[in-house]
């Protein structure tokens, strides 16, 4: 079980005990020189950042926390992914204990579930200041990363948002353009259940109520990013992740809970009918997103720590920091997704398909079109129904080694037998879809074709060396004067 992190600064101080944290003193600017100096920092793979010098704010900034594997691994408490996707695969087991001993040995699973809920506390250190009527959002050092950005923008707010028919809380990421000192636009896509809750307060011409914690401990960060379930709690998950329940204190003016540790705290009210001009954006995709009507959110509170740490991120041309949180999801959601579809020996979402853009598939094939059954039931399964393009190769094809997929592709594949194009729902910062939000997308079956896949030829064998000789040539290599290959 992980050690967690009690907060932010916890997580700092570990990065700089292990040599992963560089404090930058010189006097830097929000107004995009902080994205550059980043942009060239995460793509040469190098530290995370506290920037101690922002130019109008008291509060460093402290960047590219997750850029690289090792930090995002270093978040979650772990030294392999595997210690999480093992948690996640017991809990997955589908057995019913039957026997007195079985249910025994259940006991530790329930007893762990069963601790997970957030642990509410009356006060906490995000409330040591204050601010209602004043309250400005032009003291935090709020980056504009990009030149054709609309204004600075919250890149690293977990929004915390109510659903009123179950009381149930849900922790989201979204950017958040900053209009005036008390205004902020509230960047929900439509299948987010930000979104979803956000209906309902609409149904109900009611306002929803809103909270933005910046600056939490990493998972909490890590589980308000991961493409949960919905209705699961993303603060359970974080609790799971950390093997401790995530402390809460009630919000001053909204009825919420906040974590207790963050750094900052934004409170407010977010009306479903009071909509403005939003974007553009550059986004993750590696391009601007155009601008939109988004809802308004409207400031009644900010609460900070004493010395606030202002937490944010860059994104951009990939790979960027949440390249890496993209690539943790993969791996920890692994078991869930074998799950439901378990011929999937793995998968694999590469930098340049920004997350769903791109998704490599192995199967273990036992039957004809099961690429095809593994395609659309992929389409089907959260956001990986925005997926453009699925790439389906068999279980001994690594699918991290995109020379050798695409050597499957171009051996194995006919275009107009082994490929899919269906009409669907797409990412909305896709710019290339016809129409926002919705367009085509393509299935590839790079597999080896069975007959009744309409391939009556029989399909070759792979050339390859016999292990005799193989390590004949391995026990002999230094007989023959050559370098080592």
């Amino acid at each position: 079980m992980p050690h967690p992190y009690r907060d932010l600064r916890d997580f700092l101080q570990r990065l700089e005990e292990l040599g992963e944290l560089r404090r930058v003193t010189a006097h830097v600017d929000p107004h995009l020189e902080i994205t550059e100096i980043t942009d060239r920092v995460v793509k040469s793979s190098g530290p995370a950042i506290v920037f101690e010098n922002v130019r109008n704010s008291r509060m460093p900034v402290a960047i590219n926390l997750f850029g690289s594997d090792r930090r995002m691994k270093l978040a979650l408490g772990v030294e392999d992914y595997v210690h999480i996707t093992d948690r996640i695969t017991e809990l997955l087991q589908p057995e019913i204990p039957a026997g007195v001993l079985a249910k025994l040995k259940k006991v530790p699973q329930l007893i762990q579930l069963a601790g997970l809920a957030p642990k509410r506390l009356r006060a906490g250190p995000c409330q040591e200041v204050v601010r209602t009527d004043d309250a400005r959002l032009s003291e935090l050092p709020i980056l504009q990363c990009w030149p054709g950005d609309a204004g600075p923008y919250i890149t690293m707010g977990l929004v915390i948002t109510r659903d009123p028919t179950n009381r149930r809380q849900n922790v989201g990421i979204y950017r958040l353009q900053v209009f005036d000192d008390r205004r902020t636009g509230m960047h929900i896509h439509p299948f987010h259940d930000g979104a979803r809750i956000l209906r309902e307060y609409a149904r109900r011409n009611q306002p929803m109520p809103v909270a933005v914690a910046i600056g939490t401990d990493p998972a909490l960060v890590y589980a308000a990013s991961s493409p949960l379930p919905a209705g699961f709690d993303e603060m359970m998950f974080a609790a799971f992740l950390r093997g401790e329940p995530v402390e809460v204190v009630p919000a001053k003016t909204v009825d919420l809970d906040v974590p207790a540790t963050a750094e900052v705290v934004l409170e407010g009210l977010v009306h479903p009918d009071r909509l403005a001009r939003e974007g553009p954006f550059g986004d993750h995709t590696g391009f601007y997103s155009e601008a939109g009507d988004f809802p308004i959110f409207e400031i009644s509170a900010i609460t900070t720590r004493r010395d606030p740490i202002y937490h944010s991120i860059v994104v951009g041309y990939p790979p960027m920091e949440d390249t890496y949180l993209g690539w943790a999801t993969e791996r920890i959601f692994l078991p869930l997704v074998r799950s439901l579809h378990p011929e999937i020996v793995d998968y694999h979402m590469p930098a340049f398909g920004v997350f769903h853009n791109f998704l490599v598939v192995a199967i273990d094939k036992t039957y004809p079109h099961q690429a095809r059954k593994v395609i659309c039931g992929l389409w089907g399964l959260g956001q990986m129904m925005l997926s453009k393009f699925i790439v389906v190769v068999d279980a001994d094809v690594n699918v991290r080694d995109l020379d050798a997929v695409m050597f499957e592709v171009a051996a194995n594949v006919d275009p107009r037998r082994d490929t899919v194009i269906v009409d669907g729902p797409l990412d909305i910062l896709d710019h290339a879809a016809p129409v926002c939000g919705s367009g085509s997308k393509m299935g590839i079956d790079a597999t080896r074709k069975l007959p009744q896949e309409g391939h009556p030829r029989d399909w070759p064998g792979r050339i390859e060396m016999s292990p005799e000789i193989r390590q004949r040539v391995a026990d002999r290599w230094a007989d023959f004067g050559l370098p080592e290959p």
